[in-house]
């Protein structure tokens, strides 16, 4: 490449066709053509070899373009194509300087060449200048024919070629008037243009439909030099402005853009080279196509590399950023304006395809950013709507007014929040991040409202079985004919005020009948639910009951005070009364009655356990009928309420009485052991046998005083040792029991009275209140004796055939 005072050059294409992309992208950048749009001209010239085709242009346009040594011979100057830009003339124009036709080196064969050169100067120009000699206008064989009839030839592959002004320079005017000249030239052209074959559509085209044809004409460069220079001057002139209307090209169409050209020039000569047809239309799509995407990748580029924009995407990963929408609507308006501005002046059609491109890809860079800033969104009203709602709830507002008033309020804060990341390109569909939300906060608010019915149907759960389990329990513990009625009384009073509260609290959920009667419902049944489950637990710990039930009326008196079996009690009586009251309570316990339905269970186990005389006489006879007890079921009773089956009804009975048959002849023990206590009278027989066989000794006795007397001590020696062996006492326990604590008590104790006599003491009483230090002593060294003692009376022991022989009576009750 060239450079000189205003003007740069470059060798486009070389004399082998060699096309110069690289040279071309350095002038078009040195020239800052890309900078031009459509306000840019080019020039072409082709004539003959030699025939002062670069003078004319260095001097008509300023350009450097080598020239012909005319002291050297006539020669070939100019090989290939060379590109110039006119210096100081407006718009920007290039000119192009083919090499010459005609000429001795390429010989008269090779025309190949000369063809493709003349192909690309009509593809590519909007003037050509054909360089002719004065002297060959009207010769039929003259040098510019055959130029002419190439022009034409190859303007024929052209599809739709583009309109181009013709210039013809007419080189070293002799004295003949333009005005004679310009005629017959016109006729010349007229002539070549209906000579060249042409396709059928345009046989019948004239020729100003495809050419503007201008005649100058300029004196002899070499003898009027003064007058050359002054005329081509005169011609400069008419190059400024010269795409304007009524310019030059004033009416030109098919321009490719500046910032097209380079590309459009290498496709074009591709094309010509491979010696195919020029589809100029197409050509100009393919070129607008290569363009527009290429400045659109570069815009897509520098937007991907924009700070504010790589600030707002790092930042949107970590939450919300203010007025997302309206910076990145900005951001992106801007790279499409720069990317209109560059691509205005390619094909419209392919310019919107690849704006929409571009505006796709780049809205496809952005989504990812701008997703990321509606889940912010919607993950915050969530947050601050859960927030919100629980306040509300915790202030005692109405839960479904809450849920609402809450919903609607922040289903309005989505769509501000929304508004504010909307981008003005994109028109993408966002109902389904709001959807999301909604049902985000519908699935909230049901979770909410299932733990709050939860929270609330357990709290009144524990009311109830707070107000059930102690009172039903109690009422089992002391089973009576009213203790089911009392029951369903008391499950009906708290069971009502349960749902009255239950309903109060459930109408601030806005709740439809069936789902409210379904909850009542469900409380009811946990009301009945507990009282069940309290008496399967009481019915499995019935035996207990029985038993305490038994100890209670059997040890005690009607006054509650412990029982003290002295002879005078009537156990038969009272082992049947705390049998019955037992029996009672395992009828009682036996089934759920919480029904008005009447049973038989309470008549059937009495009849069947409790009265000895018909079971007597079913032992008695041949079994004709069937045990009532020997069924898995009551008569008239579901499973679902049987509590315990006549079976274990039976088993439980026996067992009961086997637990409870030792109590009772513990207390006939004990009632026989107190007879015999306190009667130390012989039989009557006895008495009347010592007075009758004993009645001389007796007078004798009174007849002699020391006999009275002797016997008197013999009392006292007697009494005192009495009452220090408590001997009475011992032989409660019975008589091998009294007989040894005797045996081991009598020597030391006779001892110690027969000191004490001696030493002239009183003796010290058995009797604790009147003696504290022997109480002491009792109560220290005797309690295990005294606590023997103690059992064994109040179980009554005696002996195995005493206390056989009267329980014996009592079992069959």
């Amino acid at each position: 490449m060239k450079k000189s005072d205003g003007c740069c050059s470059t060798h486009l294409i070389d004399g082998d066709g060699t096309f110069n992309d690289t040279g071309l992208e350095h002038f078009i950048k040195e020239v800052k053509l890309g900078e031009c749009g459509l306000s840019y001209a080019v020039v072409s010239i082709m004539g003959p070899q030699s025939s002062g085709k670069s003078t004319l242009l260095n001097n008509l346009f300023g350009t450097n373009f080598r020239e012909m040594d005319a002291f050297k011979g006539r020669s070939q100057t100019t090989k290939g194509i060379w590109m110039a830009r006119c210096a100081g003339i407006e718009p920007c124009t290039l000119v192009m300087d083919l090499e010459g036709t005609d000429g001795r080196e390429r010989g008269e064969d090779d025309t190949a060449f000369e063809k493709q050169s003349a192909l690309f100067a009509l593809a590519v120009s909007d003037i050509v200048l054909i360089n002719m000699w004065c002297h060959d206008i009207g010769r039929e064989q003259a040098a510019n024919k055959p130029l002419l009839k190439t022009v034409f030839q190859v303007m024929m592959r052209l599809f739709s070629p583009r309109k181009t002004t013709l210039m013809f320079v007419i080189r070293d005017k002799t004295r003949t008037p333009l005005e004679n000249l310009e005629p017959v030239l016109r006729e010349d052209i007229e002539k070549i243009w209906d000579s060249v074959p042409k396709p059928e559509a345009l046989k019948e085209t004239p020729l100003s439909e495809f050419f503007n044809v201008e005649v100058v004409a300029l004196s002899s460069y070499e003898e009027k030099e003064e007058q050359f220079k002054e005329q081509v001057a005169t011609l400069r002139q008419r190059f400024f402005h010269s795409i304007a209307p009524g310019g030059l090209a004033g009416d030109r169409r098919g321009v490719v853009p500046a910032s097209g050209f380079s590309f459009s020039a290498q496709e074009i000569w591709k094309v010509i080279k491979e010696n195919k047809d020029l589809d100029l239309p197409a050509h100009k799509v393919m070129v607008a196509t290569v363009r527009c995407e290429e400045i659109a990748n570069e815009k897509c580029s520098i937007f991907a590399a924009n700070e504010e924009w790589c600030q707002m995407e790092e930042a949107v990963q970590s939450g919300p950023v203010s007025g997302f929408g309206k910076k990145l609507s900005a951001i992106l308006n801007f790279t499409l304006s720069e990317y209109d501005a560059e691509a205005i002046y390619f094909d419209g059609g392919v310019r919107s395809a690849k704006r929409k491109q571009l505006e796709e890809n780049l809205l496809q860079l952005v989504q990812p950013a701008h997703q990321s800033m509606l889940g912010h969104i919607r993950s915050g009203t969530l947050e601050n709507f859960k927030e919100a709602f629980e306040k509300a709830l915790n202030a005692g507002e109405g839960f479904s007014l809450a849920a609402v008033a809450c919903t609607q309020n922040y289903m309005a804060q989505f769509d501000e929040g929304h508004a504010d990341a909307v981008i003005e390109q994109a028109n993408w569909d966002t109902s389904k991040a709001r959807d999301k939300l909604r049902r985000d906060i519908d699935a909230h608010i049901t979770s909410v409202r299932a733990a709050k019915l939860s929270e609330l149907t357990s709290s009144f759960e524990a009311k109830l079985n707070e107000a059930l389990l102690g009172p039903v329990g109690a009422l089992l513990d002391g089973a009576t004919s009213e203790t089911w009625p009392a029951i369903k009384k008391l499950m009906q009073r708290e069971t009502e005020s349960a749902v009255a509260g239950i309903s109060n609290a459930l109408s601030g959920f806005d709740m439809d009948k069936q789902s409210k009667d379904k909850i009542l419902t469900s409380l009811e049944n946990y009301a009945k639910g507990v009282v069940e489950a309290k008496a399967r637990e009481e019915a499995g710990r019935v035996l207990i009951l029985m038993k305490e039930r038994f100890s209670i009326l059997f040890s005690h008196d009607s006054d509650s005070m412990p029982r003290v079996w002295t002879g005078k009690e009537d156990i038969r009586a009272i082992t049947k009364t705390a049998r019955t009251a037992s029996l009672k309570l395992l009828s009682v316990m036996a089934a759920i009655r919480l029904d008005d339905d009447v049973d038989n269970i309470e008549t059937t186990l009495s009849s069947a356990l409790m009265d000895t005389k018909n079971n007597a006489a079913v032992k008695d006879r041949s079994i004709t009928t069937s045990d009532p007890l020997a069924s898995s079921s009551w008569e008239e009773i579901p499973s679902s309420r049987t509590l315990i089956t006549p079976v274990q009804c039976k088993s439980l009975w026996r067992q009961f009485k086997s637990e409870t048959e030792h109590a009772v002849t513990q207390a006939i023990s004990a009632q026989e052991a107190h007879k015999r206590n306190n009667n130390w009278l012989p039989p009557p027989w006895a008495i009347v046998a010592l007075v009758v066989l004993g009645f001389n000794e007796f007078m004798t006795l009174l007849r002699n005083p020391l006999y009275v007397g002797g016997v008197f001590a013999v009392f006292l020696l007697i009494k005192a040792l009495w009452v220090q062996l408590d001997i009475s006492g011992e032989f409660r326990n019975g008589a091998l029991p009294g007989l040894l604590s005797l045996s081991t008590k009598f020597l030391p104790t006779t001892m110690n009275l027969i000191r004490r006599l001696a030493e002239g003491q009183k003796p010290m009483t058995t009797d604790p209140r009147r003696n504290p230090a022997l109480a002491s002593k009792f109560f220290q060294n005797g309690s295990s004796s005294f606590s023997d003692s103690s059992s064994s009376a109040s179980s009554g022991i005696t002996s195995p055939k005493e206390g056989n022989e009267y329980s014996s009576t009592l079992k069959d009750d």
